[in-house]
């Protein structure tokens, strides 16, 4: 009596579906909110406050006045942006255009829905005041990025 193997239907076997997860971190959603913003004239970010100050809020890596909050099961993102606007500009105009702009790459380059972008206006400055400070905070932060990924290296154990 031989035995034959019998043919085995592939069909009957469940595989597993493979799941692909991808995590942004929210220094890199202000990093390209940032660098957006540094393109608009006649608006600045927010500046830091006493209370910031005073609660240690400034040792924190990310970008005072721009938020995020990832949705990852929807994957969206809404987007909070507290700026001042130069006095004798459209604020509305200012802030639509803030919007446009920063969707627009921050879905382009994440691959996220952008839900929601909400700029709030703290302030107003004069013309002329230097307020160069969203260019001067994305050389900042890059010089930042860059020392706190580079690591000393040591032959020693």
């Amino acid at each position: 009596m031989s035995l034959k193997p019998s043919k085995v239907d592939t069909k009957e076997f469940e595989i597993p579906e493979t799941h692909f997860v991808r995590d942004i971190d929210n220094q890199v959603i202000q990093g390209i909110v940032l660098q957006c913003l540094s393109d608009i004239s006649g608006i600045a970010l927010v500046d830091e406050n006493f209370i910031g100050n005073l609660l240690g809020r400034g040792n924190i890596p990310s970008v005072r006045g721009i938020g995020a909050e990832q949705d990852m099961k929807n994957h969206s993102i809404s987007l909070k942006i507290e700026i001042k606007v130069e006095y004798g500009l459209s604020i509305p105009e200012k802030a639509e255009e803030i919007q446009a702009k920063v969707a627009e790459e921050v879905t382009k380059l994440t691959g996220l829905h952008v839900a929601e972008v909400h700029v709030i206006v703290k302030n107003i400055y004069l013309p002329g005041d230097d307020f160069g400070s969203i260019k001067k905070q994305v050389n900042a932060s890059k010089a930042m990025a860059l020392s706190t990924n580079e690591e000393e290296y040591s032959d020693e154990f």
